[in-house]
Parts: C-alpha cells; structure tokens; sequence
C-alpha cells in the first residue's frame, strides 16, 4: 500500500512538472532602441510585424523561405506581458503543426535572423517578401 501512494505521489509530481514547462509562456517587454521603445522578445531582440499579414493570419508562413529569416515569436502557454505591454492585447493564433505564435493588437509577431543582438533596428522598414517590416510600440503601432 505504501509503495502504492509512494508512486501515486512521484507520478502526480512529475505530471505537474510537465504540465507547467508545456504551459510556459513567451514573454513580450519592450526595450528602449534608437527608435524609440519597441517590444522585445526574453533575450531583448526587437519584435517586427509584416505588412502583408492580415489580423491574426501569418501570411509569412505561407511564402517560401519568409520564416526562416523572419521567425515566428511563439509560444507553449499563454503569452506573459511585460512592464508596459497591454495584456489584454496579447493573444496567440496557431500555426501549422500546432505551434503558438504570439500576437499584439492582432498582429503576428516576428524575430529577425540577422539581427545579433539586443535592441537592434537595422530591419526596421525593409521591404521584403513583398511587405515591409515594422517595430511595434505597446500602443499596437508600427515604428516605420
């Protein structure tokens, strides 16, 4: 009997550790740049949206190569607002495969692969994949 709520015990722990690391949110700050305060992602690289997404619709995600140098922000739980990022604004839509991307005022949100390092904005404005990449500030407005 004892091994058997010994083992109930071990399983029950183990099952909550799983379910907080899947539940783990993406955390959106924002982080002073030479343009101004933009959202950031948890390492401080600058957050871009893509003009020719639509509210909640990755159109990235459907031109070839476009995410692999604009990678989706995602996320495994509910995103985690920072000092001064709107909660209520942030959302998820899903991907294919079931991956979370994180969204803010509506707008899929994106790294870029080039930048190396924290705050930079040197693809802020730089048309590609037939759009224009913009920083966000947490007022949901583009930085052109």
């Amino acid at each position: 009997m004892k091994r058997i709520i010994l083992m109930a015990g071990v399983l029950a722990l183990a099952a909550a550790g799983v379910a907080s690391a899947a539940g783990s949110g993406t955390k959106i700050n924002l982080r002073q740049t030479a343009l101004g305060k933009l959202l950031a992602n948890p390492k401080g690289r600058t957050i871009y949206t893509f003009t020719k997404d639509k509210p909640n619709t990755d159109v990235c995600m459907k031109i070839k190569s476009c995410t692999s140098i604009w990678p989706p922000v995602t996320t495994k739980g509910k995103p985690v607002a920072g000092p001064g990022i709107q909660k209520s604004k942030l959302g998820t839509i899903k991907l294919p495969k079931g991956t979370l991307q994180v969204t803010y005022f509506g707008h899929p949100l994106y790294t870029y692969s080039g930048d190396t390092g924290p705050g930079q904005t040197d693809y802020v404005g730089v048309p590609m994949f037939g759009g224009k990449w913009y920083g966000e500030t947490a007022a949901g407005k583009a930085v052109k």
